[in-house]
């Protein structure tokens, strides 16, 4: 890759960031002209990815492009501990094992972005673990229980007489040390993990290693348009969801929020960005969900999910839906629901039907009593895009 290519991401990846501490020092080490060490730090508590956590993967792979090393650090150590960023509780600690499952999941999914044969993954037991206590002491002695107090969380949870334990304490030394450790030139995180991203710079300087330049990125919004992406609000799009899933999730993304979309989860050039968002913003939101399609799936998937999207918002039913077959003559919906998957438990069958999402044959179930006759063939639907044939086996 060239020089002026090389010039253009790196304005793709300062258009993204939020704060770069410092610019002037990110130009330097660019323009010197070393193959710079990249370090971005995973939870592996949470071991599902969706296009929020892409927006530092992406750039990641942008540093990659550009010929630097980029080094992933699976906090299996710290993960012991649980990040006690923005919580308002203690977080439960994992086991060395649970830290090691979930990060196998975790690296499967993020080299969808990155470049598996140039991404180093270390984890930071292979440093932390080997630390004896007058290590702990040494390294505790970098910084003032004031400045630890300055982090927000800690501030509020004390303040408000709510726990807040010493391990948590410790929790941003551990991660800064990282950096001592890597001796990373470069280190990248969600806004939320400024404080300890920041703790890592200063550990460096007073270890006598050269300052690492700390580039945070936003925390992407959900489809809520208010809160941040989370799987556990169910506002998410998964890199792992199908074409089909990718492409009615775009969909539903706020128009408001549609821009933020385009400029953090994908690659594309403001000057693209301009003239998409000028027009249509139906089309705009096709062509979000072809750029999600073209990254992570296959771009021939592309035309088949805005088919089929377009003929559900018809009404219309589907091809090709799956076909379950039962032993039954006839059931009660609720346990329908249950045995084909639309309901994990009666009782969310029931609020499935009570909230309007269940039809059988286009037919809206308004009744939890009812009791389904097996005499024919029919299409179980739950909500607008999924179906299931269910026939006499």
């Amino acid at each position: 890759m060239n020089r002026e290519d090389n010039l253009d991401l790196l304005e793709i990846i300062k258009r993204k960031a939020v704060q770069i501490f410092s610019e002037e020092d990110l130009e330097r080490k660019i323009r010197s002209g070393k193959k710079l060490t990249i370090k971005l730090g995973a939870d592996p508590s949470r071991p599902d990815l969706h296009i929020g956590h892409s927006v530092v993967l992406r750039v990641l792979k942008q540093f990659q492009d550009m010929g630097h090393e980029v080094v992933f650090v699976v906090g299996d150590f710290t993960g012991m501990i649980g990040d006690p960023s923005g919580k308002s509780k203690t977080r439960p600690a994992l086991s060395f094992e649970e830290t090691r499952k979930s990060a196998e999941t975790y690296l499967e999914q993020a080299t969808k972005i990155l470049d598996k044969d140039k991404t180093k993954i270390r984890f930071n037991s292979e440093w932390l673990s080997k630390m004896n206590f007058n290590d702990v002491i040494n390294l505790t002695s970098k910084y003032t229980v004031a400045r630890i107090m300055e982090r927000d969380d800690f501030k509020n949870r004390f303040e408000n007489n709510l726990p807040l334990s010493m391990h948590e304490l410790l929790y941003p030394l551990m991660q800064g040390y990282d950096s001592v450790a890597l001796n990373a030139d470069i280190e990248i995180g969600g806004t939320d993990q400024t404080f300890n991203l920041l703790v890592g710079r200063e550990l460096q300087k007073d270890y006598g290693q050269e300052q690492q330049v700390v580039m945070t990125f936003p925390l992407l919004v959900g489809l809520d348009g208010k809160e941040k992406m989370s799987k556990s609000l169910d506002n998410y799009i998964g890199l792992t969801d199908s074409a089909f899933v990718k492409f009615e999730k775009s969909m539903k993304i706020p128009d408001e929020v549609l821009r933020q979309y385009f400029e953090l989860a994908t690659d594309l050039k403001n000057s693209e960005i301009d003239e998409i968002m000028s027009k249509d913003i139906r089309d705009a939101h096709m062509r979000f969900a072809k750029e999600l399609i073209k990254m992570y799936d296959d771009i021939n998937e592309y035309e088949m999910a805005k088919e089929k999207y377009m003929s559900i918002a018809k009404g219309e039913i589907p091809d090709n839906i799956e076909e379950i077959k039962i032993e039954e003559n006839e059931i009660n919906i609720c346990d329908l629901l249950v045995k084909i998957g639309f309901a994990l438990s009666k009782s969310e069958a029931k609020r499935n039907i009570l909230g309007n999402g269940i039809k059988i044959n286009g037919k809206q179930v308004n009744d939890t009593n009812e009791i389904i006759r097996l005499d024919k063939d029919l299409v179980v639907q739950f909500g607008k895009n999924r179906f299931k044939k269910v026939s006499k086996n």
